[in-house]
């Protein structure tokens, strides 16, 4: 009996509270009435919008080396030696990016079997790491379809994902979500015809908040990142050391967690604004939005890290933007393709602290030019953000690649 064809949905960890976009996603590629399988190589779980996340224990790798790699020694040798040759004959990228390559061949061949019993229309890769590196494996084991995203830290971190440019040969459709991406696989060889420059996206936009005329007396201002150090958050720290100097009344809610927050608190304190800069660590989407509407100002500080890894277009700077929140962004990675400056938003050197005390005290004094930089920035995402038109595209790529 012939089953209903569907994507499966490979994901590194799903549903994860910093990855919103990849659920709205989900939600939306449900509401166009794609058929969807959702499976996790790493964390996540349970149940997303009524659909079950497959997970993957990992206990079962050791099924991989006792029986499956043996086992795929005979049953596929060209396969095998093929993987063999290219794990001994080049160097990983990092260690990491080793591992989640590693992940995502070992639940290739673990989920196989499950896998083959009601075979993918298409598998797509969410990341072109693990969940595209078992995309591949599937697809040299059964010639299934597949395509991939593509994200900044596939592209960038320590130079890209290891086997980047071999599994994106043989992929139907290579999603990336900003120009900054495209422009750099395009550099990298990838042929045009298989980028889709595809945005996320609302799928509602929020009521355009009005500019409070009481920033004038306190500037209130957010930022929403991890504490990496692609974030440029010890440069922000320095940026509110120069607005206190200035005189500038302002305060500040940082939300996100991450491996530099007891150093970023420690360095608040150091320059004397520990009392106007609050950690409030990670909070779920819905507990976000209250932030924006909190806000003044979004700040985003990004740099590219030592490691190579940089933002594309973080989500948080359209979502901004929709609110009404005005922006002023490092002009680093893909940020500018939305704030242009003096039209969507402000743009400031991230080594010049003076730069952005002069950014935000324009915005503070400025009506006119918070008006028409907030009117600017809500045409932009009506134009380049709206989840139906933006996901009526990526259902477009996967049900050609279904066909083709």
């Amino acid at each position: 009996m012939s089953r209903e064809p569907h994507i499966a949905l490979f994901f590194t960890t799903f549903p994860k509270t910093s990855e919103t976009f990849l659920q709205r996603d989900v939600l939306a590629l449900q509401a166009k009435g794609l058929k969807l399988k959702l499976y996790s190589l790493w964390g996540g779980g349970g149940v997303f919008n009524g659909l079950p996340v497959h997970t993957f224990p990992k206990w079962r790798l050791i099924g991989v080396f006792l029986w499956h790699i043996p086992m795929n020694c005979v049953r596929r040798p060209r396969l095998m030696r093929d993987l063999f040759e290219g794990v001994t004959q080049r160097a990983p990228r990092s260690w990491l990016n080793f591992w989640e390559n590693m992940l995502g061949a070992g639940f290739a061949g673990s989920y196989a079997k499950q896998l083959s019993e009601d075979p993918p229309a298409l598998v797509h890769g969410a990341w072109a790491g693990g969940p595209t590196t078992a995309a591949w494996v599937l697809w040299r084991m059964f010639g299934w379809r597949y395509s991939s995203g593509a994200h900044a830290y596939d592209i960038y971190e320590h130079g890209g994902d290891w086997w980047l440019l071999e599994k994106l040969e043989h992929a139907r459709f290579i999603q990336a979500s900003t120009q900054m991406a495209r422009d750099e696989l395009l550099a990298r060889g990838v042929p045009p015809e298989k980028i889709a420059c595809i945005r996320r996206g609302l799928p509602a936009f929020p009521t355009l908040k009005t500019i409070r005329a009481e920033r004038k007396q306190t500037l209130r201002i957010v930022c929403i990142a991890r504490l990496v150090r692609k974030k440029g958050f010890d440069y922000q720290m320095r940026i509110y050391a120069a607005l206190k100097a200035a005189g500038v009344n302002f305060e500040a809610h940082i939300v996100g967690e991450g491996p530099l927050w007891s150093e970023l608190e420690a360095l608040a304190a150091k320059l004397g604004v520990a009392d106007h800069v609050k950690f409030l660590g990670q909070l779920a989407q819905p507990e976000v939005w209250p932030q924006l509407a909190w806000a003044d100002v979004l700040l985003h500080t990004g740099v590219i890290a030592p490691s190579g890894d940089r933002d594309g277009l973080p989500n948080v700077i359209p979502e901004a933007m929709a609110a009404g929140v005005l922006v002023v962004t490092s002009p680093v990675s893909a940020t500018t393709e939305a704030i242009t400056h003096e039209r969507t938003g402000l743009v400031a050197e991230v080594t010049l602290p003076t730069a952005w005390v002069d950014a935000l005290q324009r915005l503070r004094d400025d009506d006119a030019l918070a008006e028409k930089l907030q009117r600017g920035a809500r045409a932009w995402t009506e134009e380049n953000y709206d989840a139906h038109k933006n996901t009526a595209q990526l259902v477009a790529c996967f049900e050609r690649a279904m066909r083709t």
